[in-house]
């Protein structure tokens, strides 16, 4: 799976002020003002850099999205050598145990998201990540010295995955602080990053499962996480945490622990209804794409291509779809996502049915390219349907939905196989849930109409009401005058 869309956000997700005597104090640096609700106190102009030392925190965040998403997308190969090092001929459920390994991962770091927004929101965006950063390392070590598949559940697919969880959406939140006019620019970039790491990552892995082993791989790959963690000290905040009482304490409220504002809108609980729905398929093909290839062409298979495929029109159709987006109104833009989720979920059920590796590498250029759309339109829609004050805890809650139909969908397809002997059932039923689930988001368009109708009949009612209100208004003093002369 690729990461998830980006958000723009200040440190503390809320927007302050800075006291007249502080602005000298802070000229050499850009703020980027706040908000209080505290009544009588003027709001700062918003000004973001557009650069400088922002820049570094892109690359930062770019590596960040490469790092964690790249590793969760090789999966597949990790995949093969984890039914080679802990399996047995005699095991019949053998895949399906296996998958649980990498569905634990992909399934906590988004499972996890709501929770590490309100870590960021208390600790900061660098904090935050450094700590998320120095607890995959510590997962990712740890599952290197595991000798079977019960520890590696605990060290790889809760252990690392909550580390890359905290250590992912801090890198979201940040560029915020530095980029407005650019943002959709350096959101495309920093997004660029796991396109990259996928297409690399795959052909990386498999010379080092024959050179190293799987232990020393993954003790290898630790080094990837290291960087990200020493990437996370640029996370510089632009200003002072705000939401401080006297004593020195930050007092949050509940709003910004559990916002139930954008659970008002039946929009976005259609859209947090059916995204879910169509996940329960798509990270089959990351997970067992390899093992159908080497049971269908054979292991000397060019299997790495396929995933190397996926990763360069992935990234092509972030920029694609996410410069045509720009064109699209409102929430018309849910017809875009609709059409990624029957791409894949099409592509999803032709798998079985290539007989030769070309057709594959065609099925994988195309769902590469509408997953990119997928990810580079998910909080162009949430903007769409809560607004901007509410769209991080809603981009949040989503992906804690996510979660769960990522985690159970590959050790589904596991079980198929150890059951049927092949993979064929299994994607075939894992094109169903996009469909689905895209089916299920046509139903956002029309509800969004039919509101927006209503608030601009209430809205005319109200207008009217108030101009039958001022004209009696302006009818009073006459009626006085006349009484007086009487």
């Amino acid at each position: 799976m690729t990461e998830g869309k980006n958000i723009s956000a200040n440190e503390d997700g809320t927007l302050a002020t800075v006291p007249a005597k502080e602005e000298e104090s802070l000229n050499s640096e850009v703020t980027v003002p706040e908000q209080t609700e505290a009544p009588g106190v003027e709001q700062v102009e918003f000004v973001h850099p557009e650069g400088g030392w922002g820049w570094v925190v892109m690359l930062a965040a770019m590596w960040c999205n490469g790092s964690v998403f790249g590793i969760q997308n090789a999966f597949g190969i990790l995949f093969l050598s984890l039914l080679r090092e802990f399996g047995s001929e005699d095991d019949e459920d053998l895949r399906f145990r296996t998958a649980w390994v990498g569905s634990l991962s992909m399934g906590m770091i988004f499972f996890c998201s709501p929770i590490v927004s309100v870590f960021t929101d208390i600790l900061g965006c660098r904090i935050t990540a450094v700590g998320g950063a120095a607890v995959g390392l510590v997962g990712l070590l740890a599952s290197s010295f595991v000798t079977s598949l019960g520890p590696m559940y605990f060290t790889y697919g809760i252990v690392f995955a909550c580390g890359c969880s905290f250590a992912y959406q801090p890198s979201l939140v940040i560029l915020g602080h530095y980029f407005k006019k650019r943002l959709g620019l350096v959101n495309g970039i920093v997004t660029a990053g796991s396109s990259i790491f996928t297409i690399t990552i795959p052909f990386v892995l498999s010379d080092l499962l024959d050179r190293a082993g799987l232990h020393n791989t993954m003790r290898i790959l630790c080094i990837l996480m290291f960087v990200l963690m020493l990437a996370g000290f640029t996370y510089k905040p632009l200003l002072p945490k705000s939401n401080k009482t006297q004593t020195g304490r930050k007092c949050l409220s509940m709003s910004q622990i559990f916002n139930v504002n954008i659970w008002k809108s039946l929009g976005y609980r259609i859209w947090a209804f059916g995204v879910p729905a169509a996940l329960y398929g798509y990270f089959v093909p990351y997970v067992h794409l390899m093992k159908h290839v080497e049971e269908t062409f054979g292991q000397d298979a060019n299997k790495e291509v396929l995933l190397m495929c996926i990763g360069i029109t992935s990234f092509i159709g972030r920029l694609i779809f996410g410069r045509v987006a720009d064109y699209v109104s409102g929430v018309n833009k849910v017809y875009l996502q609709v059409t990624s989720f029957f791409v894949i979920g099409v592509m999803s059920m032709m798998i079985p049915l290539c007989n030769i590796f070309g057709g594959l590498i065609a099925v994988c250029l195309l769902m590469g390219l509408f997953d990119g759309c997928f990810i580079c339109i998910m909080a162009p829609i949430a903007f769409e349907l809560v607004g901007a004050k509410d769209v991080s805890q809603a981009i949040g809650f989503l992906l804690g939905l996510m979660s769960v139909p990522m985690t159970v969908g590959p050790p589904i397809a596991g079980f198929l196989r150890d059951r049927l002997g092949n993979y064929n059932v299994a994607f075939y039923l894992a094109g169903i849930p996009p469909i689905f689930g895209g089916a299920v988001l046509c139903l956002i368009p029309w509800v969004e109409a039919r509101r927006k109708r209503m608030e601009n009949e209430v809205n005319k009612e109200q207008k009217l009401t108030q101009k039958m209100i001022e004209h009696e208004k302006a009818q009073e003093p006459q009626h006085k005058t006349g009484e007086s002369v009487l």
